[in-house]
């Protein structure tokens, strides 16, 4: 969808306070897109849509886990505007520590936002978009799905997240095979970052329930992820950028990190030779000895 197309179309955007949301929801309204923006995080979002006066909004504060709450959004964002163009399946949230030491409740917290949020999304939102490419032969829309490099490769001590990602690969791969079968007016694309300045490290304070898994090991893997985010060079900006660029190219794939696919190729070459993951840390291998002497000592 070119990006000259994009003015006075619409744009739903889950986990629109913070992070890629804000980002996508800055530039959808600097090209004229009325938008649906949607947050866990009151007052969040209150500071996306103040920032946005004068653009057409419609606005919710939900937990996309809630299908019933996601099946209400789209029948009031269509009663409203009568058509999605854009639509963003963004929100997550992240944990860390060893897989076995995670509770229930951290991967059902983990795999609710990441996974079952984008699944609430698409089926929603997508039936009602194919309608209404069916009724108007001009009409195009395209789903984009935030995953991440995690989602390709498995870093240590990221079990959940890894999990939900790699789900959310999967599925925006099926859609995308799915929905060729049926429409060449809807796309999917999938955005597989790896480490940006974003809010994710600290979305446990949007968590329902208890506190998270307090480990030695969520604890190590809380900090090289607050690290990692501290020196990211690319910024959530670049990356909202990039995905409009993407939809604008009709492309499947948004890397923003394109050093970070190397990891992936080695992935698959360990697959094909029959062998054991790569090690991530195969590069910095100090970072694993930390680990290492860290999680074993008394």
């Amino acid at each position: 969808m070119k990006i000259e197309m994009l003015s006075g179309k619409v744009a739903v955007i889950t986990g629109a306070g913070s992070g890629f949301g804000r980002e996508f929801a800055r530039i959808a309204a600097a090209e004229g897109m009325a938008l649906v923006l949607v947050d866990v995080q009151a007052d969040a979002l209150a500071e996306t849509v103040a920032e946005l006066d004068g653009t057409d909004i419609l606005h919710r504060t939900l937990d996309v886990t809630d299908g019933d709450a996601m099946e209400t959004l789209a029948a009031d964002t269509f009663a409203r505007f009568g058509s999605v163009n854009l639509l963003f399946n963004n929100a997550g949230v992240g944990c860390t520590g060893l897989m076995w030491e995670a509770t229930t409740r951290d991967w059902e917290w983990v795999l609710g936002v990441n996974l079952w949020g984008t699944i609430h999304g698409v089926r929603t939102f997508v039936p009602r978009m194919l309608a209404t490419a069916k009724a108007d032969p001009d009409y195009r829309g395209r789903v984009i799905n935030t995953a991440s490099m995690a989602g390709l490769i498995d870093p240590p001590l990221m079990g959940p997240y890894n999990v939900a990602k790699h789900a959310v690969v999967s599925l925006s791969e099926t859609l995308h095979q799915d929905l060729s079968l049926v429409t060449d007016q809807i796309g999917c694309s999938v955005l597989c970052p790896s480490w940006v300045a974003t809010g994710i490290a600290k979305s446990h304070r949007n968590r329902p329930h208890d506190d998270p898994t307090r480990t030695r090991a969520a604890a190590l893997g809380g900090a090289m992820v607050e690290k990692a985010i501290a020196s990211a060079k690319v910024s959530a900006d670049d990356v909202a950028r990039l995905t409009f660029d993407a939809i604008a190219h009709d492309r499947f794939w948004v890397l923003p990190h394109p050093q970070a696919v190397e990891g992936v190729r080695e992935r698959a070459d360990a697959l094909l030779a029959g062998g054991a993951p790569a090690d991530p840390y195969a590069a910095i291998p100090h970072v694993r000895q930390q680990l290492v002497a860290a999680l074993r000592a008394p």
